[in-house]
């Protein structure tokens, strides 16, 4: 058993709190000028330097002016920060919209494409405004990292002409065609410099950290400008048209086409909503401060986008890059996006010449880097490991040779269709069992009216007047289903067979004809395992009703539905026992000791007796321990006492329980007497919350302990083959277990350790 080492400091009843310490392991403090100063204008100026080529880069990628993709990081990093519902969500232009904008600026001109942004700004203030923004989480993560890795190998197969001296095509067929005759008639001087650039970004995270503190992304630009103006090269530059303020432009409606300019519209808001909030849950777990607000992250999106249409910019969604990148900085609140946003509207008034300099052939290679990190291998895998594999190449095939909107609408076409397979497939099997006339039948899965050609085809396999089990392991039966299964075994016992149903599924026949067919729940199944005496009691539905015997009926059900799951299991017992632990507990009726333990039949060598006492002159207890031990090779001692116990509440009470109970409880009494001194587990139990019962049931169980490590065969065990003596205590409120020793009490931690592995994985969005 994994255990804490320190004392428990939690209620018994399970109700404790607890702290997050995910991501940096910081809480966000409030809002004030001494976190700015020290916190945040430190990282805004980093994700400035990331945000900037990146911008431009888009802007030239999407055949949109270069001023904007600056438009579109002003007013996605101010309006975006003050408006949104993620303190440290960043803003702006995204790789992820370039093949969408470069399409509706071939369809519609880029004036009519600043009309759709504007539209789709105002349709995701719809979106935050009727609270409906998580709607667009229900989309396959598959197929958002398809559309990703779509877009990324589009956009790379562009800007690999640009890289080589020329110009792209529109479609990605024309970009592979004409490759061969590119490279040809290649640009020495432009290929070299996006070489360059290639090599700086790919190679820049395997440098120091004290290195990495400058991106990589502005250092590739630096150099790569810096050589084209320092060695002779004849390469085309970015180009501006003044300012900023230069190149604002109003949006123009359209003129005619309506239908293909809403449908444009809708796909430049979703996508945007999409991977701005799938951004925003990625970001929220790399941090431990206030969750995102997704109505208002809509709300603050719509508004930038609007704003940006307006003022002739690119769309803005949430950016996983330049957000990475604000958190990794040491960004304490939104200050941080803002502030970025300011320093690129200063940068673009005031520094217009410098960003002339740059050479498209740079920002071409800064751009294939950066389509090419679009596609993750770690979502190739596991897109092979969930079985979605096909959802994820037709999707990106289609994204990459159709167009985005097609290749999602057929992605999640294709994630609806297999998730119906999964839902309502069902296996069907007919085998003979062994070398007997008797036959198995296996229904497992969702039974519809589906599956009446595979139960018609496996039935006709079973010969007439055979001997049937038909095994039913199904979580749905619909009536159809139902009659086809009835109508069977109905013939075939008209044909002088028999059939035996099992139902081990959460759904049952008697229940078909009764209400119409629902899913059922797997509660519901556990509470026919762990609560059959009272569902008898109170009204069984084999109709043992009130007043029936429970044990019967309970009998009766376990013959059929049980005993048939666990007959191969016990048939492998049949010859002898190896249990692994000797488990002493009390004989309260509220202790199942293999459900407590998630073990089964075989596994426990279990004693009970009032109040889990280990008496040194019981023959009953000794002649167990010793068989345990001696025979059957334990290969460790349990001792398990439980909360609300009558055996140590009339110990501590001292009123007498009946002459023969009394007796018993003398064994009891040096556990008292401990107690009253003031035992060490006594008070590590006081000082977790748990009353007087309770903490002299715990220190019961240290002294039985005691006694049993006295013991000889427990010595001799433990010195020869290492075999552990620990004490356990069942807390029936919180349905809990806790470690209890000599020295004290610990938790029992998640032995798989599953909730920490899952805590660890990285939320990579893949996204820029």
């Amino acid at each position: 058993m994994a255990t804490t080492s320190a004392n428990i400091h939690a209620s018994p009843s399970g109700s404790g709190s607890s702290v997050s310490t995910a991501g940096p392991g910081f809480r966000l403090p409030s809002l004030d000028l001494a976190s700015i100063l020290r916190h945040d204008v430190p990282a805004s100026i980093v994700v400035f330097l990331v945000a900037l080529p990146l911008s431009i880069g888009i802007a030239i990628a999407s055949g949109a002016p270069v001023a904007a993709g600056l438009i579109a990081a002003v007013l996605g990093g101010i309006v975006g920060g003050v408006l949104g519902g993620s303190a440290l969500q960043v803003s702006g232009p995204a790789a992820g919209l370039t093949v969408v904008v470069a399409e509706s600026i071939h369809q519609f001109g880029w004036r009519v494409t600043c009309f759709i942004v504007a539209a789709a700004g105002v349709l995701q203030i719809l979106f935050g405004l009727s609270r409906v923004a998580r709607a667009a989480l229900a989309v396959a993560p598959v197929v958002v990292h398809a559309m990703l890795a779509g877009i990324g190998i589009t956009i790379a197969l562009q800007q690999v002409h640009v890289l080589l001296g020329g110009e792209s095509g529109s479609a990605a067929w024309d970009n592979i065609t004409d490759l061969a005759g590119r490279l040809a008639s290649v640009n020495g001087p432009a290929a070299f410099l996006g070489v360059t650039v290639i090599v700086i970004m790919l190679s820049w995270s395997r440098l120091p950290a004290r290195v990495k503190v400058v991106p990589g992304a502005l250092v590739a630009i630096v150099v790569a400008t810096g050589l084209s103006l320092v060695l002779p090269m004849d390469v085309k530059r970015v180009a501006l048209d003044g300012s900023l303020f230069d190149a604002i432009m109003l949006p123009q409606l359209p003129h005619g086409n309506w239908a293909a300019v809403v449908m444009m519209i809708f796909t430049v808001a979703l996508i945007t909503s999409v991977q701005s909030l799938l951004s925003a849950v990625a970001i929220d777990k790399m941090h431990s401060g206030p969750r995102t607000d997704f109505d208002r992250e809509m709300i603050g999106l719509g508004s930038a986008n609007v704003l940006s249409g307006l003022l002739g910019g690119l769309p803005v969604a949430g950016v996983i890059v330049r957000s990475s990148t604000n958190v990794a900085a040491g960004a304490r609140s939104r200050a941080s996006a803002i502030l970025h946003g300011v320093w690129v509207l200063v940068f673009s008034v005031a520094l217009v010449s410098l960003v002339e300099q740059i050479p498209l052939a740079a920002l071409a290679g800064l751009l294939i880097v950066i389509g090419m990190q679009l596609v993750k291998l770690a979502h190739i895998r596991l897109a092979h490991r969930t079985g979605d594999l096909l959802v994820y190449v037709a999707t990106l095939v289609a994204v990459v040779f159709l167009n985005l909107l097609e290749g999602v609408l057929i992605g999640l076409a294709l994630a609806f269709a297999l998730l119906v397979w999964r839902v309502v497939r069902v296996a069907v099997t007919a085998e003979r069992i062994g070398g007997t006339d008797r036959w198995l039948v296996r229904i497992d899965g969702s039974c519809t009216f589906l599956s009446l050609p595979k139960l018609s085809t496996t039935f006709a396999e079973v010969p007439q007047g055979a001997a049937v089990t038909v095994e039913l392991t199904v979580d749905f039966l619909d009536h159809a289903a139902y009659d086809a299964i009835t109508d069977w075994a109905r013939q075939h016992e008209s044909n002088g067979g028999s059939v035996d149903f099992v139902e081990i599924g959460t759904s049952r026949m008697a229940e078909v004809r009764d209400a119409p067919p629902s899913r059922s729940m797997g509660r519901v199944a556990l509470a026919d395992v762990l609560g059959p005496w009272r569902l008898h009691r109170n009204g069984s539905p084999n109709g043992s009703g009130p007043g029936g015997d429970p044990l019967s009926s309970g009998i009766a059900a376990y013959h059929r539905s049980r005993a048939h799951v666990v007959r191969s299991h016990l048939d492998e017992l049949r010859d002898g026992q190896d249990p692994d632990s000797f488990f002493l507990t009390c004989s309260d009726s509220r202790i199942v000791p293999n459900v407590i333990t998630h073990s089964g039949p075989g596994d426990l060598f279990t004693v009970r007796n009032v109040g889990n006492l280990v008496p040194e002159q019981d023959a009953s207890v000794e002649a167990a321990l010793v068989f345990a031990l001696e025979k059957l090779n334990v290969r460790s001692v349990v001792v398990c006492g439980h909360s609300c116990c009558g055996a140590m509440g009339a110990l501590h009470s001292g009123e007498s329980a009946g002459p023969g109970i009394d007796r018993w409880l003398e064994y009891g009494q040096p556990s008292l007497a401990r107690y009253r001194a003031g035992h060490v587990v006594g008070a590590a139990a006081e000082a977790a919350g748990f009353g007087p019962v309770e903490q002299l049931s715990m220190v019961n169980i240290a002294v039985q302990l005691e006694n049993l490590r006295r013991h000889p065969s427990v010595r001799r065990a433990i010195a020869e083959r290492g075999v552990t003596v620990s004490g356990l205590f069942f807390d029936i409120a919180s349905a809990r277990l806790i470690e209890v020793s000599e020295e004290g009490i610990a938790s029992i931690e998640d032995s798989d350790g599953l909730l920490a592995q899952l805590q660890r994985e990285p939320a990579s969005m893949g996204t820029t």
